[in-house]
């Protein structure tokens, strides 16, 4: 798989990481991991940008942070969706299927 521009995911960060905290409570740093993981390496988010999509969705209220136990010497900030933060993402999900759909209307038989 090749890299991902981050030009073409960008509008999808808030509901991608608003899905992975919707699975449990995660840090950045997991997050981070896990999207690599995920994508094969395909796609890595740049630590500013995760951060920045963090205040954003605390902002809006879609997530809210509190501090972990200490672990390695430090305490991790974690962060869990709200109810909010849950519906917004459900509309999200729903865009997404929509817009894929249109998408595919005009991207069919050119593979």
């Amino acid at each position: 798989m090749s890299l991902i521009s981050s030009d073409i995911i960008r509008g999808h960060l808030d509901a991608i990481i608003l899905r992975m905290i919707y699975e449990k409570d995660r840090y950045g740093y997991e997050i981070s991991k896990e999207i690599a993981s995920r994508t094969g390496n395909a796609f890595q988010i740049k630590e500013a940008t995760l951060y920045a999509v963090f205040q954003r969705l605390e902002k809006k209220q879609f997530i809210e942070s509190y501090l972990g136990d200490v672990s390695n010497g430090g305490r991790r900030r974690y962060y869990s969706i709200t109810a909010s933060g849950k519906v917004y993402l459900k509309q999200e999900i729903d865009n997404w299927h929509e817009m894929r759909d249109v998408i595919d209307i005009f991207m069919e038989g050119l593979e």
